[in-house]
């Protein structure tokens, strides 16, 4: 069962900036580099790499809690971000590797590993801000304009069709992002490294994070896996006394008493993304990711049904605006805003394209209908909504009106043609609450249609205890 995001802004983030130096920064940005993009010309051939990195890569869809918090921890950072007010966007790529790249005007992609291997949103932030430095100051077309030479603005500008991706499929997983044929434009020199460290303190420390979350990152993932361990370090390398330097950039901003060095929210999809299956390069290298073959569910979970049943216990989850119990063998995942995934192990697959997909499980979400509107009226439009994102989803029953713990409510059943594990048909049942605010808390019952009247009366018992919060 895939569920479309139904609160969140899209992915591209437009952040008007200032154009000064961040409020507290002392870096001196260094004068600008040769460059033969203009800025509206850098802004496209990025949005057309980006595309061609969808392509080539498992990027994680918009509608994935894990994309969505790094959007809004995106959004947040580029609010500090001087210069030029670039159209930032901020994608997860489902890859192991710890890497982080930035392209031409503002598209940034972060490796799963890295989320999987940062252990502070301070240490997280800095990456990011590091980033966010390399396309503020244009270093990746300033790159390509100093290999390319005197070549017109016309033949520098082919990031997609030649620079990019010279026709070797799977180029950026197999060799890196730095690495591969054509893409030395994102392999970063020691001076443009020192610039963005020194931009990315600044950045992220006027949005109140702890400036040494960067440096602190670099050193936790060379003590793990050494100077050449991972393809971070050889796509960033270490300009040398890197903790020296930012410790000494640090000194010359205003003390602050208290740092952020981690968050509630950081907490709740770092506990995701551990659980999470992040594809190898050599994975991505060979395709297997477009098939999905590498995200398929254990045959012996699919074909043994009775292995996804409940223990007997029960056991609370407390969320952010309800509570519901669930079976204790089971785990609850909450997500940012207001949800939660319950599900049996195995019950969930982490996909490339589609986030992740439930196979036997409960949903928990919220929904905004677009304009004040009775109960009936918000429940079709999230149907609607659902069904554009599960084009096989055909409702088996009428729209019922029941309660739920004393609150209106709506209950609908579907099946959803070739959407359970092996291309079986699912079965979902969805149950919609009102809430004070005009807003539906919601929940989707998930199996495949073999095994649904069997959990049935699990979920008829976690219906019957789950409560909205006003």
């Amino acid at each position: 069962m895939k569920i479309r995001s139904t609160f969140l802004s899209p992915v591209l983030l437009l952040i008007a900036v200032a154009t000064a130096l961040p409020a507290h920064a002392r870096f001196a940005q260094p004068p600008p580099c040769k460059n033969a993009f203009t800025p509206d010309r850098e802004i496209t051939e990025g949005k057309k790499a980006a595309a061609q990195v969808y392509k080539e890569m498992p990027v994680l869809p918009d509608s994935n809690p894990v994309t969505q918090y790094v959007q809004q921890l995106g959004a947040k950072l580029v609010q500090f971000a001087p210069g030029y007010a670039w159209p930032y966007s901020f994608h997860v790529v489902n890859q192991a590797d710890i890497n982080a790249f930035a392209l031409p005007g503002g598209p940034i992609f972060v490796n799963l590993g890295t989320i999987q291997a940062a252990e502070t949103e301070a240490q997280l932030a800095g990456v990011m801000a590091h980033e966010i430095s390399h396309v503020v100051m244009r270093h990746a077309t300033c790159n390509i304009t100093k290999q390319q030479g005197q070549a017109p603005w016309w033949a520098l500008g082919q990031l997609a069709a030649g620079v990019l991706l010279p026709g070797a499929g799977g180029a950026i997983a197999a060799e890196g992002v730095g690495a591969a044929a054509g893409m030395t434009f994102l392999k970063m020199g020691r001076d443009a490294e020192k610039q963005a460290d020194l931009m990315g303190t600044d950045i992220a420390y006027d949005a109140g994070y702890d400036p040494r979350g960067m440096v602190q990152f670099f050193e936790i993932i060379q003590g793990k896996y050494g100077q050449g361990g991972t393809q971070f370090l050889s796509d960033h390398p270490n300009p040398g006394n890197r903790t020296e330097y930012v410790n000494a950039e640090i000194a010359t901003l205003p003390p602050r008493t208290q740092w952020v060095k981690t968050t509630p929210e950081f907490q709740k999809i770092h506990k995701l993304v551990t659980s999470m299956h992040a594809y190898s390069a050599k994975e991505i290298s060979s395709g297997a990711w477009k098939g999905h073959s590498a995200n398929a569910p254990p045959a012996t979970a699919a074909s043994n049904p009775g292995s996804f049943e409940p223990n007997g216990q029960w056991t609370m989850l407390d969320g952010a605006g309800f509570s519901v119990q669930y079976p204790a063998n089971w785990q609850a995942v909450e997500k940012a805003g207001v949800g939660a995934t319950i599900a049996p192990q195995n019950g969930v697959v982490a996909t490339a394209t589609d986030g992740n997909t439930v196979i036997y499980g409960l949903i928990i979400d919220d929904f905004q209908p677009q304009q004040a509107s009775d109960i009936g009226s918000a429940t079709r439009q999230l149907i609607a909504s659902i069904q554009q994102g599960n084009s096989g989803m055909k409702a088996t029953t009428d729209v019922d009106e029941i309660r739920v713990n004393q609150r209106d409510a709506r209950s609908i059943e579907f099946e959803n043609q070739g959407a359970s594990a092996g291309g079986g048909t699912e079965h979902d049942w969805l149950v919609t609450v009102a809430r004070d605010d005009g807003s539906l808390s919601y929940m989707v019952f998930v199996a495949p249609q073999k095994d649904f009247e069997t959990l049935r009366p699990v979920y008829e018992q976690m219906l019957r205890t789950f409560r909205v919060k006003s």
